[in-house]
């Protein structure tokens, strides 16, 4: 959201009295604070910038219009990045934009190397509820949260079913690359992997819901970006690639040419 939008979803509220100049000086910065101090769902945006809380303005303002927005964090992730493009389209057309990936059949896919991962319709019945049977998976490198940098882990929540074959591929990719390679090509910026929610781009539950998908190195893999594009389509990566489908996941930028920061333990 550009700050003419801000300002002009402020105004809205009554909260910004000011100029749709695009200028955020002190007006637009109080009616910031005055709108998160009422809308926001905990105080923690006191201790965020300016910029951060520009972001929070606009997730909230996402929200208010039913689009996934993710966390109010103030970070640009890509859930907060699909959500800011179908507000502008949105914006633009006065309609939410297509479901653009519940028009994409289901392919017979070859069954994995290893394990027998479900298709992506039978993952209700294979892996249980959403969000259910989760565990932590301790990483064999140290990886770092991709919209916020200075954030980093040591391990993340999956499904139970997906941990040994996950930590497999891990370790095969450390092993192959080392750290300062892995940082080199991006391989540790870690962009999701438990996430209830639906797939951005279609009406049905993402494979994040389960926690059975991996995003890495969002900003340069883009939802939409193909081959073109996509950083992760580069020979560096054949042996991270490698390491992933010998244990069956697939790579949907591999399949589809879309999604190329997305791996999962589901068959199209």
């Amino acid at each position: 959201m550009d700050n003419k939008s801000l300002q002009e979803v402020l105004k809205s509220t009554g909260l910004y009295t000011g100029k749709i100049d695009g200028l955020i000086g002190r007006k637009s910065a109080a009616a910031i604070e005055r709108y998160l101090d009422t809308q926001a769902p905990n105080s923690a945006w006191k201790r965020w910038g300016l910029s951060r809380r520009k972001v929070a303005v606009a997730q909230l303002v996402y929200k208010s219009l039913g689009i996934e927005a993710g966390a109010v964090d103030g970070l640009m992730g890509p859930q907060t990045r699909h959500a800011q493009e179908s507000w502008l389209h949105l914006s633009r057309t006065g309609k939410m934009p297509e479901n653009w990936r519940d028009d994409v059949p289901e392919t017979k896919s070859p069954k994995p190397v290893k394990n027998n991962w479900p298709t992506q319709r039978g993952v209700p019945r294979f892996f249980g509820k959403p969000g259910s049977s989760q565990v932590r998976l301790e990483m064999p490198y140290t990886m770092r949260i991709a919209w916020n940098l200075r954030q980093s882990i040591n391990s993340f929540s999956c499904h139970s079913k997906v941990h040994d074959s996950m930590s497999r591929v891990f370790h095969a990719v450390h092993e192959h690359y080392g750290y300062a390679e892995i940082k080199k090509l991006r391989l540790d910026l870690f962009g999701g992997c438990l996430n209830v929610r639906k797939m951005r781009g279609g009406s049905a539950w993402s494979m994040h819901a389960w926690g059975i998908a991996v995003d890495i190195d969002p900003a340069h893999n883009r939802l939409r970006w193909g081959r073109d594009k996509a950083s992760l389509d580069g020979s560096a990566y054949d042996a991270w690639w490698a390491a992933w489908e010998a244990e069956g996941w697939t790579s949907l930028g591999r399949a589809r040419n879309y999604d190329w920061m997305h791996s999962q333990a589901a068959r199209l």
